[in-house]
Formats: C-alpha cells, sequence, structure tokens
C-alpha cells in the first residue's frame, strides 16, 4: 500500500509545522508519510519541544529544513501557515493545497512560562485540526 505524501510548509519550520509534522506521525504514520520544511530554516523552537513531551511526542530529532530540498518530490498534499501562503512556490504535481492559520506562539510576548501556554494552545488547535482532516480523508 502507498502512502499519501504530506508537507506541512511555515515561515521558520521551527513551531507549527514541527508540531503538526508529529503529530501526524503519531497519529497516522501507518497512512501518511509526512515531512515539513519553511520558507527559511532556523532551529526547532526549543518550547515546541516541551510542549510535545508533554503529549508524548519527541521533537529532539527534528532538524529545521528549506522547502527547497522538497520541491522536485511528488506531494499529495501541501498545508501551508500563514506567510508561507505568501512565498510558497506551486508545486508541479497533484498535490492539493490546503492553508491552516494558526497563531504564531514563537511571536508570544511574556515570560517562558506564559509563552508556553500559548505553544500548548496552539500545539492543542493543530491537534484538534489534524484530527478532524484525517476524518475528512477517510470519508473521502
Amino acid at each position: 500500500m502507498t502512502r499519501e505524501r504530506v508537507l506541512i510548509l511555515c515561515t521558520h519550520n521551527s513551531a507549527r509545522s514541527q508540531m503538526a509534522e508529529g503529530w501526524l506521525r503519531a497519529m497516522a504514520s501507518d497512512r501518511l508519510e509526512v515531512a515539513s520544511a519553511g520558507t527559511e530554516a532556523t532551529r526547532v523552537h526549543p518550547l515546541a519541544i516541551r510542549a510535545m513531551d508533554e503529549v508524548g511526542i519527541d521533537l529532539r530529532g527534528h532538524e529545521s529544513k528549506t522547502l527547497d530540498r522538497f520541491l522536485a518530490t511528488p506531494w499529495d498534499h501541501v498545508t501551508v501557515c500563514d506567510r508561507a501562503s505568501e512565498r510558497c512556490p506551486v508545486f508541479p504535481s497533484r498535490a492539493t493545497r490546503v492553508h491552516w492559520g494558526f497563531e504564531d506562539p514563537s511571536a508570544a510576548p511574556g515570560s517562558e512560562e506564559d509563552r508556553l501556554v500559548v505553544f500548548r494552545r496552539v500545539r492543542d488547535a493543530i491537534a484538534a485540526r489534524l484530527r478532524d482532516w484525517l476524518v475528512e480523508r477517510r470519508s473521502a
């Protein structure tokens, strides 16, 4: 059985896309091949790692990547967050492009604990959206 391929794009590939990649791998690695990238590469945000640790998903082996390395790969689905949507190239394949707007937790102000609250909220919103999307995919 061939797994569908999903590429998740955000600006820096540091938080939202990393969390989404971790969630999708945990939820559907038997059905989906998942990767994430950014229009720029930075690092996996430590608070993203911490927030995902709380739900049993380890992002420590993840790295921030640019989308250049994925342009020649055929994707079934390309999901984009916010500013990445404006800078995302057209993929020359059958990819279904979906825009999911989530707050950027990396931009949250305040103490580390205040910011962690935002990372948790975004983590949970991403998980809920991905669960819904997986149900929609099974119904299609």
